[in-house]
């Protein structure tokens, strides 16, 4: 029986890199894979035209739509994205804002309201540090130029909040150089910071911050994961957990070759002490796939998704996936011996 061809759209990142190369061959499949750089098309082309077979999906649009119960695709439990976000809290100087709380009663630049990185944001400033959102207006639009971030297929709320289309005929970084916002929530860094002094993160000291908000909550925010088409998958099935075990698969492999610092795979000057600090703070796997070992980090998710009225009601955290019939979830245990790389102690094993 002929392979079953399969398109699937995502960033090239190093954990998906084997399924580009055809290192990782997912089982029953032929695999063409789209390299995209460019998460928000992937997104809009994947939600408004159904374009992929699979790709990567923002994970707070994938659990919005299923809430809704019209959602064209499903998910299985690869995490493609995740990213720490308190370092991506932006302020002007001028605007005397020095600890989350100063942010209550200010207007606040957001790319989407409705992205996973906003979403997160808000949650951590909510439940770590006692912010109230329903006191910041807020003002979406495009961090680089005027105009709307993407073309979103985005769900009414459930609630009206402070919230307002940047009309204004400027980028939401020139708002923020000139104070007409007071902060900026995003998920990348704008571009004035590093060249107008007066353009700070709220946290500079973010990785210390990141990391005891991880050892604190278990919580290592998650962006993207991976959809697949609905009528594809109910046609196809196994896909599902072809497709899943082939991306644990293709994530170990990456993790492999970055451990081995003969000679380092990246470009970046302290992979060996980085390595150091993520086993301490992380323990064996600091990239889990599966539902069990990323169930605070989706159990805050949902929470955060109903508090900011983007979904009715919390929903089982097991109904957002699919199931899949994969290899043990705690696969890069036993990787740090690889290729001569040494681990110091295990100190933050759990």
């Amino acid at each position: 029986m002929a392979n079953l061809s399969i398109t699937l759209a995502s960033g090239f990142y190093d954990r998906m890199h084997g399924l580009y190369t055809g290192d990782v061959k997912p089982a029953g499949i032929d695999l063409n894979f789209i390299p995209m750089d460019d998460p928000r098309e992937i997104f809009d082309r994947m939600g408004g035209g159904l374009e992929f077979d699979a790709c990567e999906m923002s994970a707070a649009e994938h659990i919005t739509k299923l809430s809704a119960g019209n959602s064209p695709f499903v998910a299985v439990p690869v995490f493609i994205s995740r990213v720490f976000r308190h370092q991506f809290i932006f302020v002007n100087r001028k605007s005397d804002i020095k600890t989350p709380r100063d942010l209550e009663g200010r207007r606040v630049g957001v790319p989407l309201y409705v992205q996973s990185a906003a979403v997160w944001i808000r949650g951590m400033l909510q439940h770590d540090h006692g912010v109230d959102l329903s006191t910041i207006h807020w003002v979406q639009g495009a961090m680089e130029h005027p105009g709307t971030h993407g073309k979103p297929t985005v769900l009414p709320l459930f609630k009206k909040i402070n919230l307002e289309d940047n009309n204004s005929g400027k980028s939401l970084n020139q708002l923020l150089v000139d104070r007409e916002i007071d902060a900026i929530i995003t998920a990348t860094i704008p571009e004035p910071y590093g060249r107008n002094p007066d353009i700070v993160r709220m946290f500079e000291d973010f990785r210390q911050v990141e990391a005891d908000y991880y050892k604190r909550t278990r919580i290592f925010p998650l962006m993207h994961l991976l959809a697949i088409k609905r009528e594809v998958y109910e046609r196809h099935p196994f896909i599902a957990t072809s497709l899943y075990n082939a991306c644990c698969e293709s994530r170990d492999l990456a993790v492999a070759k970055m451990r081995d610092v003969g000679a380092l795979r990246y470009m970046l000057p302290w992979l060996v002490d980085d390595f150091h600090e993520i086993d301490r703070v992380f323990g064996d796997d600091f990239w889990p796939y599966g539902v069990e070992p990323n169930r605070p980090t989706l159990e805050a998710l949902v929470t955060y998704l109903h508090e900011q009225y983007m979904i009715e009601k919390p929903m089982p955290i097991e109904d957002i996936f699919v199931p899949v019939h994969g290899q043990p979830v705690h696969t890069l245990k036993g990787l740090s011996g690889r290729e001569g790389w040494t681990t110091p102690g295990k100190a933050g094993s759990r």
